[in-house]
């Protein structure tokens, strides 16, 4: 199973700093017995590790040669290979660098690598015949991408950075066959590909007779994105996550 980590933004909410924002150091880690800091994207392949994920593509800009020297070809026992994204063209550019990589009928997740998140095996949850979301509760989910669903856990919706979203569930990380990240590529194209958002693009898909689930496993969500979210991020890792937030 593919892991893909797109990795290949300037942080601009977080600069400045001397080097790419997925190695912002958050929390640490032991080394052989050593405490180490850690930076903020092993949290999350950490977690793709634990969902299956056996090979890691972190999508990288030109200039992110930082993100190979620190991970090389391997992590956490996952091998690990690198996709070139030449210019800043969103998430949705961002995952279909990758998709060389991905066969049909191998499974495939997504997440994002400047976040922490609980529980940590929560990818464990999705399943890998569908297309599904893991979902988060927050409490300003108009920074996020909200997800609508129905009684059976059925997307109706993915509502993208609404001031007027009508649920405080956001996605966090999703998992697919490699044949509907195909399909979802096919129609990005057919779409000009205009869609930033992987949200807009999945609305379209769901319109065409598309199906994808939300499975409501998350807990604790923090974007590490900003210096509000690195502290919320300590907090959370500290067990003090509600009065670092404040």
């Amino acid at each position: 199973m593919w892991g893909i980590i797109p990795a290949a933004g300037s942080g601009t909410r977080i600069q400045p700093l001397a080097f790419s924002k997925e190695l912002l150091p958050v929390g640490s880690r032991l080394d052989g017995g050593t405490e180490r800091p850690r930076a903020v994207s092993e949290y999350l392949v950490e977690r793709m590790v634990k969902g299956g994920a056996d090979k890691i593509a972190f999508v990288i800009s030109p200039g992110k040669f930082d993100i190979l020297q620190y991970y090389g070809g391997e992590v956490d026992g996952a091998a690990v290979a690198y996709v070139v994204q030449p210019r800043p063209g969103g998430l949705c550019d961002a995952v279909f660098r990758a998709l060389p990589l991905i066969h049909p009928s191998e499974p495939v997740m997504v997440g994002l690598p400047d976040t922490v998140w609980f529980p940590d095996d929560a990818l464990a949850a999705l399943p890998d015949d569908r297309l599904s979301f893991l979902l988060f509760p927050v409490d300003q989910p108009e920074l996020f991408d909200a997800v609508v669903t129905d009684d059976r856990s059925r997307v109706l919706e993915i509502q993208v950075k609404s001031p007027d979203a009508s649920t405080r569930w956001i996605w966090g990380a999703f998992k697919m066959p490699g044949a509907v990240l195909h399909e979802l590529h096919a129609l990005w194209h057919a779409r000009d590909c205009q869609d930033e958002y992987m949200g807009t693009l999945v609305n379209a898909w769901i319109a065409q007779g598309g199906e994808a689930v939300g499975v409501r496993a998350g807990t604790s969500y923090v974007d590490v994105g900003t210096v509000r979210g690195y502290r919320a991020a300590i907090g959370l890792l500290s067990g003090t996550f509600q009065e670092a937030a404040e």
